[in-house]
């Protein structure tokens, strides 16, 4: 994981804007953002993914690296006063409380830009390039208002402070957060020239996996502390938010997420030994935190 975020970080690093480049505070603040300590779980899942299926690394870099740019731009307006009013995210100050609310409004919609400009100048060839298309469509649909991010925002906005169903709970997380995760290893196996068959198991890792990250989110909200998060605890159980432990307990949330990765690993079992470290990737990022 340390070498393959060294890599992405890289690479961030040479597709961001210099800091010094006119106007300097939009590309400040977006490198303030970038580099503010994130796991760059997207992007390692799809290099993980990319691996187990024998793809070229250094090809899926700038993919993964517009993963991490749209998953930063959603941080940044998620924080905003609007939408969760968080002060700290990743054991700092949120970017519209270090650069006010209009710098952070335009360095997430400019880390959005950039990311799909990223994507559209990947080298491939004039044979690949219906796949190209297709991974953009791909990673579009899922920043966007039908089972994407957006819409899973709008419903978790929407249902604060109110009774909520367990179908308006799995479509909030699966839409605000694992539909970029489920992106991010759906279009590494694309960009691997994978197998229709393929595509589909490994979205259903993706799916699963994405769930169980943010359902082990929520009991984290619950149980660790602020300085541990990074962000405020408590936050969602006294704004009222739809999760897991409010509707279910904790208990029952931790069984869930086991359950979700148990099933998210099996479906790659086709995979034998190439899909050890994708496997315990999903461990590593959902069950092993609590």
């Amino acid at each position: 994981m340390r070498q393959q975020k060294e890599l992405v970080d890289a690479d961030l690093d040479k597709l961001l804007p210099r800091a010094d480049a006119y106007p300097e505070i939009i590309h400040r603040a977006m490198r303030y953002s970038i580099f503010a300590g994130g796991k760059r779980l997207r992007p390692l899942l799809a290099l993980a993914t990319g691996e187990a299926l024998g793809g070229d690394t250094r090809r899926l870099l700038p993919m993964a690296c517009a993963l991490e740019m749209i998953h930063t731009y959603s941080l940044i307006h998620d924080d905003l006063p609007a939408m969760d009013n968080d002060d700290f995210r990743r054991g700092q100050p949120t970017l519209h409380r270090k650069y006010g609310e209009g710098i952070a409004i335009l360095a997430g919609d400019a880390l959005v830009t950039l990311a799909f400009q990223v994507l559209a100048a990947i080298p491939m060839r004039a044979d690949q390039a219906e796949t190209k298309v297709k991974v953009i469509e791909r990673i579009a649909r899922a920043a966007g208002t039908s089972c994407g991010m957006l819409g899973g925002q709008v419903v978790d906005l929407t249902t604060e402070g109110k009774a909520f169903t367990r179908k308006e709970l799995d479509y909030i997380h699966s839409s605000k957060t694992g539909a970029l995760i489920q992106a991010s290893v759906e279009s590494a196996a694309l960009m691997c020239d994978s197998h229709p068959d393929v595509r589909e198991r490994i979205a259903r890792f993706g799916a699963k996996t994405g769930l169980a990250f943010q359902v082990v989110d929520d009991i984290l909200d619950v149980e660790a502390s602020s300085a541990e998060l990074g962000k405020t605890a408590g936050k969602d159980r006294a704004g009222g938010k739809a999760t897991f432990p409010a509707l279910l307990g904790i208990e029952a949330s931790k069984e869930v997420a086991r359950k979700l990765v148990a099933e998210a690993v099996d479906e790659l079992d086709f995979l034998g030994e190439k899909a050890e470290v994708l496997k315990e990737l999903a461990r590593f990022i959902s069950i092993r935190r609590f």
